[in-house]
């Protein structure tokens, strides 16, 4: 009976660990192969966004600016590479300090290594860390559009290394790092507030600071290349499903929403674009179809995982109609001169974007989001506009305190001879073309 009881009890015990261990593997957090692969893959097309917006930008300059206008994209991947593994990423993503910043506890990128993180539990955090650096490199690199063809190359980068660190990382860390901004309830699929709000409203900063280019408003200064500006714009689009899909973190039914979303939403913006163009001008034009085709991506990029496909449609018709006004009237009237509309197209559609959330947002679509005005819920459009209102104030101010204090230490514009004569030449002693 004894030996009985003890077979008994010894058998009872290994059922018991057994389980605890199948349970223990069960909820610890384990690498998954697909979605590592997925995310990778999403970060080489984010990557490639960089260059496609240098051919974007490059193509609506000068002649005599293309290259230095396509070296401001093209460095951003150089410099801010670096800024985000010392401290970059330590700043946007480590606990939290105050609803502010984050720790130096990932200084250096010590610690993110092949191990799952709280932020995604199915990648290495090594993986996560890389996706957001993309984020981090291309988003200084819109403001470029604001001051291309006057701007000095060697301001340029001290300028985006000091906006990603106090402007950038900061915004991040509100917004998906443990902030004050994701505490509140607002939401942000894939940037609408952390990218586009920020870099649109201070590229406005840096157009106001640096003033016009010579002979603005009096001199033509059309786009010397459309169709490398359209190949830019196709780049754009095409790695931008890697910017909003990529975002849902794993390769699942989310990543695919955001990508139907994402692609309705720039077709519909073309459409509103060149509508609207079209009926004020009589022609629609290719500079319009790549112009809204960039609206679009930038208005569903805050909404993608959370709104449907019909809405999508609608964010991106607005996005259409709304930056098309504000890039041809809003900017003349005013009278800055944001070169390339960086204000215009980033900055306003960004907020368009952020607001449509607050409207079209759905738990059917997102159980992990909530439920917009139009889906029986206003409380979170309230916190959609508090934080378009927290980022633009904060990213606008910085911005320009910091050119303003930088102008005087540095320089922040080219001579008039040299920009005259063409920045390719006065700050890289090449040209793009040779004849």
């Amino acid at each position: 009976m004894t030996k009985v009881v003890q077979k008994l009890l010894a058998t009872i015990f290994f059922l018991c660990v057994c389980s605890a261990t199948v349970y223990a593997t069960d909820t610890a957090p384990v690498v998954d192969g697909a979605d590592t692969a997925w995310i990778l893959v999403c970060s080489a097309l984010v990557m490639l966004m960089v260059p496609g917006l240098a051919l974007f930008y490059g193509g609506m300059v000068r002649q005599k600016n293309v290259l230095n206008t396509i070296m401001y994209s093209f460095s951003a991947l150089a410099v801010i590479s670096i800024q985000w593994a010392i401290m970059g990423y330590s700043f946007s993503f480590a606990p939290d300090v105050g609803g502010i910043i984050g720790s130096l506890k990932w200084l250096g990128l010590s610690g993110v290594g092949a191990e799952p993180s709280d932020y995604a539990d199915t990648i290495p955090h090594s993986t996560f860390m890389v996706f957001q650096m993309m984020f981090a490199i291309i988003t200084p690199a819109l403001i470029s559009g604001a001051v291309a063809e006057r701007m000095k190359f060697s301001s340029y980068l001290i300028f985006i290394i000091i906006w990603s660190t106090i402007v950038y990382d900061p915004i991040c860390h509100w917004v998906w790092g443990g902030g004050w901004i994701g505490e509140l309830g607002a939401l942000d699929f894939a940037g609408g507030t952390v990218v586009h709000i920020s870099s649109g409203v201070s590229a406005l900063a840096a157009a106001l600071v640096l003033g016009k280019r010579r002979g603005y408003g009096r001199d033509h200064m059309p786009p010397h290349n459309l169709p490398m500006t359209l190949l830019g714009a196709g780049l754009l689009w095409f790695g931008w499903f890697g910017f909003n899909a990529g975002s849902a973190l794993t390769a699942g039914s989310l990543a695919s929403s955001a990508f139907v979303a994402t692609q309705l939403a720039t077709a519909a913006a073309i459409i509103g674009w060149l509508w609207i163009e079209w009926k004020q001008h009589g022609k629609p034009t290719a500079l319009g179809a790549a112009s809204g085709a960039v609206a679009g991506l930038v208005a569903i990029t805050p909404a993608a995982g959370f709104v449907g496909p019909m809405s999508a449609i609608v964010i991106g018709l607005g996005a259409g109609i709304i930056c098309y006004m504000a890039v041809s009237l809003i900017k003349p009237m005013l009278g800055y001169d944001d070169s390339l509309d960086a204000f215009g197209i980033h900055g306003i559609g960004g907020a368009w974007g952020a607001l449509a959330t607050g409207l079209f947002a759905s738990t059917a679509i997102n159980a992990g989001g909530a439920d917009g005005l139009f889906f029986g819920d206003m409380t979170l459009l309230f916190k959609q506009i508090a934080s378009i209102l927290g980022t633009g104030i904060y990213a606008f101010g910085v911005t320009y305190v910091l050119l303003i204090v930088l102008d005087p230490i540095i320089g922040l514009r080219v001579t008039e001879e040299e920009e005259q004569i063409g920045i390719d030449l006065s700050e890289h002693g090449e040209t793009g073309y040779t004849s």
